[in-house]
């Protein structure tokens, strides 16, 4: 398995030092976290694009994927979030990205789970069609309205569509009740990447450095591995939300090593 880190840990950072920081510490990729406030998002001229794509290329570091924040099960109209997407595809295609985040975004006040799931469905399929052109896959996180496995996979089972797939979020699936070697199982046949990280507990879900926690972490790699899953794990810190928690950077190392002896003993 190879190893990234999201930019959500380090809100801001210009991407030199991002690369930087995943060279020095024996990261593979990054994710980047695309909003308006980033350095990185779609409102970058073709002339930036390029630039990023260069300095990517020049670091040696691969761009995981972009993390973007389109709600694809949100009540609404579809043509906001249908743009929204083509935006992040467009941009994941200049950057060389093969990976797109999406959430679901449902709103079970307003929305039955069956609205919500044919909402988010109908989204993607539409989507599917311009990112298989493109190149680029769509990947529906295990997040808000649609948390476990089983609830991301009755939207994936109504699309039918190669180019989405599913990022496994371990927190949200773990809040949501499943075991790792449940999420896996439903989610393997769609599974783009894995997203990591660390909290103290269901009701203080506080960034912690990775192992200091309660999510089943070894859990989730002894399954990957027992699967033969070669695909990436990447270390989703919630620096922006949570600005009292420590500061990322010097979590990186021991980060890795971390992840690095869970990877060990798996195998």
């Amino acid at each position: 398995m190879k190893l990234a880190f999201s930019t959500l840990g380090v809100p801001g950072l210009p991407l030199p030092d991002v690369l930087r920081l995943a060279t020095t510490h024996g990261y593979h990729g990054v994710e980047l976290r695309t909003h308006p406030e980033e350095p990185v998002h779609p409102g970058l001229r073709s002339a930036e694009r390029a630039d990023v794509a260069a300095e990517f290329k020049g670091s040696g570091v691969e761009l995981l994927g972009l993390a973007g924040y389109a709600r694809v099960a949100a009540p609404g109209d579809d043509e906001p979030v249908l743009a929204e997407i083509r935006a992040l595809i467009d941009l994941a295609r200049d950057l060389g990205a093969p990976y797109i985040r999406v959430f679901p975004g449902g709103d079970l006040d307003v929305q039955t789970p069956e609205e919500a799931d044919a909402t988010a469905a109908r989204r993607l399929g539409t989507a599917a069609e311009y990112a298989n052109d493109l190149g680029v896959r769509i990947l529906l996180e295990t997040h808000d309205s649609h948390p476990t496995a089983a609830d991301a996979m009755r939207v994936l089972g109504l699309v039918g569509h190669r180019q989405v797939g599913a990022l496994w979020d371990v927190m949200h699936t773990w809040l949501g009740g499943e075991q790792p070697s449940e999420s896996y199982a439903a989610l393997s046949p769609h599974l783009g990447y894995v997203q990591v990280k660390d909290i103290a507990s269901a009701e203080d879900t506080t960034p912690l450095p990775l192992g200091a926690g309660v999510l089943p972490l070894a859990e989730c790699v002894e399954v990957l591995s027992r699967h033969n899953w070669d695909g990436w794990l990447c270390w989703e810190y919630e620096k922006r939300w949570y600005e009292s928690a420590a500061d990322l950077p010097g979590l990186l190392g021991p980060g890795r090593e971390h992840l690095g002896r869970l990877l060990n003993e798996s195998a």
